[in-house]
């Protein structure tokens, strides 16, 4: 039997028994139609259902786990109840829109769904309000990072905390299952994203009543606010819909490390206007103007040269600031916190929170300010510099710095003196203060020199000893030779240590030696003195002058024996000269005996040659 069929029985069901035409209906012909006929009436009478359409359908009956729609088609919808949890006042007869799904599944039975007909209805209706600025309202389900879940039309949209409202929230919770207005401000449809801004609705509402409270401000006038927010840099003021700066520098008339020291949260206080910009909607304010200045307050009698107390509150290298009453700061300088100047941190002096006495150096009133000085409480120890330190006075110093002329030492504080590298030593070479002496050292030192007006002090330390060149002048004598190693080489020579501890030089021909090759470093040798000068402590040597000096006194005795030779063959000459004079020319045989003679002194000579 088909459902047609089934159906129609159904329909004649009321039709009693007896009056029921078999015959008729046997033969297919019912209440005067064909049986083809009703089926095509019965079928034009319902709905034509479109799948993955929205309709209308009604809540024809419910139970704690289904709901049952009517959409005018021949079978009805079954929806979970779940799906109608946002509306807990539904109930049979209520129109309710639907998804159809399937017209008709496996089972005959037809799919439909209300969270999906809200979906796309809400999606369609989100687009709307985000397009005309519309205000929503929204159900907030719960607290996530960053923000808030909130259901609107069906669909989950975020709300940024900064979104909430217009003043910081500390505590999300209080929001959860509450119901409020919001605008939509952005929607990504990609991904079906919604953004809400609950604080874009009091903003707006708050642009209005700003407009109206900065036309009615006025420098110098005096308002009641609240603290809204504390900053490391200030306060916010709530001056009734439109916020004020307070800057940490207004808040007192002295120095405040932390604004919380002076308000607190949510605290209600009296400011004054100290300017505003209309157009950018930024007023400051001021906090300690509403007190009188600290600087009226103080002691009209105090004059420079006078003692203060006072606390260190700001300290720096260069010096620090020493409240001496509240909101009055006088700087120490940290040329004026001690006599000595090798120091030069006033971290070396003081410390944050010290109580400390000072002298006052300047002081003007009109411009507020006022430099102290502590040192002032010492005696000047410059003052009595030649009685404590006379000249030739012998004492134990402390090195302090390097210079590349000499070292600085402190005989005591605030007592710096000079020691010039040419005052290190006597006999040796130094080229820089550090090849002699160590920072921190004692150093014995004798002083040279003072200019109490520069304050400055001239000291020695090699005149803690006899010069020993006096000495030096009677053991290097020009002529003498010594033994010296090489030990460096420079462009004109090189340097060679001599006996005694002191150096001498020996110029670059100096250093040849008989075989002719050079000396080289380190190497001993036989030197010479050349040149010996006391005054600019200067010994010039030579290796090679020595084997020349050797030579050049070979070379004169030889020349002696050739010089006496020469005069023995004079004297010989003049002898036989004189006894031709005695010849005759007749005495021919005598002559022919004194050529002879002649002839071999000649030769005799020439051999010797």
């Amino acid at each position: 039997m088909s459902e047609l069929e089934i159906k129609t029985r159904k329909s004649n069901a009321s039709i009693a028994p007896e009056k029921f035409d078999w015959d008729a209906f046997e033969q297919e012909e019912t209440f005067g139609a064909s049986k083809e006929e009703l089926e095509k009436q019965y079928v034009e009478s319902l709905n034509k259902v479109a799948e993955n359409e929205v309709v209308e359908g009604t809540v024809t009956s419910m139970s704690k786990r289904e709901v049952v729609v009517n959409i005018g088609y021949k079978s009805e919808g079954v929806i979970p109840i779940s799906e109608f949890r946002y509306n807990p006042e539904l109930k049979v007869g209520d129109k309710v829109d639907v998804f159809v799904e399937t017209a008709e599944d496996k089972k005959g039975q037809l799919i439909l769904s209300h969270k999906k007909a809200c979906s796309l209805k809400s999606w369609d209706r989100v687009n709307q309000a985000h397009d005309t600025n519309e205000i929503v309202k929204g159900y907030i389900k719960a607290r996530t990072k960053g923000g808030m879940i909130v259901d609107v039309f069906g669909i989950e949209a975020f709300l940024p905390g900064s979104q909430i409202d217009v003043k910081p929230i500390r505590d999300y919770d209080v929001f959860v299952d509450k119901t409020m207005e919001f605008k939509i401000v952005k929607i990504n449809q990609e991904f079906h994203n919604v953004v809400l801004s609950h604080k874009a609705l009091i903003e707006a509402e708050l642009e209005a009543q700003k407009a109206e409270i900065m036309s009615k401000l006025e420098k110098g006038q005096v308002l009641e606010g609240t603290v809204k927010n504390i900053t490391s840099y200030g306060v916010f003021v709530d001056l009734g819909g439109v916020d004020g700066l307070i800057h940490i520098t207004d808040l007192s008339w002295g120095r405040v490390n932390n604004p919380e020291e002076i308000v607190k949260l949510d605290e209600k206080i009296n400011v004054v206007i100290m300017d505003f910009d209309e157009e950018k909607k930024r007023i400051a304010l001021g906090l300690k103007q509403l007190l009188p200045h600290p600087w009226e307050a103080l002691n009209p009698d105090l004059k420079v040269g006078d003692t203060v107390k006072g606390k260190v509150v700001v300290l720096t290298d260069y010096g620090a600031f020493v409240e001496i009453q509240p909101g009055i700061e006088g700087l120490i300088h940290v040329s004026e916190m001690s006599w000595s100047s090798h120091l030069r941190s006033a971290h070396d002096f003081l410390k944050m929170g010290d109580e400390v006495e000072a002298q006052v150096l300047t002081l003007d009133r009109e411009e507020r300010k006022m430099s102290l000085g502590i040192k002032q409480l010492k005696a000047d120890p410059w003052e009595t510099i030649s009685e404590r330190y006379p000249v030739g006075s012998r004492h134990t110093a402390i090195v302090r710095n390097f210079t590349n002329f000499g070292v600085f030492v402190e005989l005591e504080e605030g007592v710096d003196g000079l020691v010039h590298v040419s005052d290190l030593s006597w006999t040796k070479k130094i080229k820089h203060p550090s090849e002699f002496t160590s920072l921190g050292d004692k150093f014995e030192v004798v002083v040279l020199e003072i200019d109490k007006e520069n304050r400055r002090i001239f000291l020695g330390h090699k005149q803690l000893e006899e010069n020993p060149w006096d000495t030096f002048e009677q053991v290097f004598t020009v002529g003498s030779i010594h033994k010296g190693t090489i030990v460096s080489f420079n462009d004109k020579g090189a340097n060679v240590a001599l006996e005694y501890g002191i150096e001498g030089f020996v110029p670059t021909k100096g250093l040849v030696k008989e075989d002719g090759t050079t000396a080289k470093a380190e190497e001993k040798l036989d030197l010479k003195v050349l040149e010996f000068n006391k005054t600019s402590k200067k010994i010039v040597l030579s290796h090679s002058r020595i084997a020349e000096d050797i030579k050049r006194a070979a070379e004169g005795e030889v020349l002696k024996e050739k010089a006496a030779e020469e005069e023995s063959t004079k004297k010989a000459m003049k002898k036989v000269k004189a006894g031709v004079e005695k010849t005759t020319l007749g005495d021919i045989s005598e002559l022919a005996d004194l050529k002879k003679v002649m002839e071999k002194e000649a030769k005799a000579a020439k051999k010797e040659e």
